[in-house]
């Protein structure tokens, strides 16, 4: 086996996580965090969206362990996929795609961290300023909504079976 499959897995095993990625993906892309939620609908918008749901799922996943720890890095690597895919498709030539990509890990990284830090203190408002609003809320509202919602799928996603987990079924967003 080579270093890059013993590294980043093989294609077969990312498959398999694939469409908890895209459910993830659907999720983040769910109208009311823009409307309700007054989350920018921009590309950064929506990243921050993916990244954050993304973040949430793999601190569930950190939650089972060594069990989860395969699953994490397999979602990781979709995650970094399709960030790749993305910015070819915006027409980021070859030379710049791999800085990008590689700070859009990083910011998955610092939301981790962020949401990570939110989760057990039971409040995500500063953590919802900082990686969706960047410090620009447009309203102590918006804040509340967005952290709010975000909370209450974390106690969800924390009670929803592993088996249920990486079949895609998510809990639904909260209204």
């Amino acid at each position: 086996m080579s270093l890059l499959r013993r590294i980043f897995g093989e294609a077969s095993e990312r498959a398999t996580l694939d469409p908890l990625y895209r459910a993830i993906v659907a999720a983040g892309r769910d109208p009311s965090w823009y409307l309700a939620g007054e989350v920018p609908d921009t590309i950064d918008g929506r990243f921050d969206m993916i990244a954050a749901l993304t973040s949430l799922v793999l601190l569930r996943l950190e939650a089972e362990g060594e069990a989860g720890h395969g699953p994490s890095v397999l979602l990781t690597e979709l995650f970094i996929q399709d960030m790749d895919g993305e910015m070819r498709q915006l027409g980021i030539g070859d030379y710049v795609v791999g800085k990008h990509v590689g700070r859009m890990v990083g910011a998955l990284g610092g939301r981790l961290g962020a949401y990570r830090v939110a989760r057990d203190s039971g409040d995500f408002a500063e953590a919802v300023r900082r990686n969706i609003f960047r410090d620009a809320p447009p309203s102590d509202a918006a804040v509340g909504i967005v952290a709010s919602r975000l909370d209450v799928w974390a106690e969800n996603l924390a009670a929803t079976p592993m088996d249920d987990l990486l079949a895609a079924r998510l809990p639904a967003l909260p209204a």
